[in-house]
């Protein structure tokens, strides 16, 4: 098991904390930033805690905000 494996079980296993740390940052970004970015900060830490809980895949935030599978 690599180092990224064992990362991602025991994100798993802690979804819930990892998510509240998610969401910390990005408050945090989203303040620092003057709340002119809320839009795509609110995208990625979504994609984030979709990816930790296992729902989502892995995600690119394009410039638009618009997100998009990666290519495979």
């Amino acid at each position: 098991m690599g180092l990224f494996d064992k990362a991602k079980e025991l994100a798993g296993q802690h979804a819930d904390k990892v998510g509240d740390a998610i969401d910390k940052a990005a408050d945090m970004v989203d303040e620092k930033t003057g709340g002119r970015y809320a839009d795509r900060i609110g995208k990625g830490a979504e994609a984030a805690k979709g990816f930790v809980d296992g729902d989502g895949e892995h995600v690119v935030v394009s410039d638009e905000g618009d997100t998009t599978p990666p290519p495979r």
